[in-house]
């Protein structure tokens, strides 16, 4: 009576590489989620300003003060999403508020991961 066993595994060299690609992904994942984070900040912000009261009808300035703040509560840098960032668009009535920015976060030695983040909502009819 000879059996066979089939033996199922892995081996140590194995471990060793899948241990490998997911501590990259891992690490990967822990240098962008506060990115990801902050950019729901921002998004957060933008919905809270379209919905105050007169939303359509303030100047880029003021939208540009009352965002500086929101973001100091939703914890964005201003480092990261600078002023400049903030644009209003006006067109036939209808205003448009939009933030473009980028982020380039170190990864390892000399390689940086570059997100781009670009939301816009519209203020026409919003907080009135």
């Amino acid at each position: 009576m000879n059996m066979q066993r089939k033996v199922m595994g892995i081996t140590l060299i194995g471990f060793a590489i899948v241990l490998a690609v997911l501590g990259f992904f891992g690490y990967a994942a822990m240098r962008l989620v506060p990115a990801y984070i902050e950019y729901y900040g921002v998004v957060k912000a933008m919905e809270q300003e379209r919905s105050e009261a007169g939303a359509a009808s303030k100047s880029l300035d003021q939208i540009r003060r009352e965002m500086a703040f929101k973001f100091s509560t939703q914890y964005v840098d201003e480092a990261n999403v600078p002023p400049q960032a903030i644009t209003l668009k006006r067109e036939g009535g209808a205003s448009t508020l939009r933030v473009n920015y980028e982020r380039r976060i170190p990864f390892m030695y000399n390689v940086e991961l570059l997100t781009t983040f670009d939301k816009s909502v519209s203020m026409s009819g919003a907080g009135e």
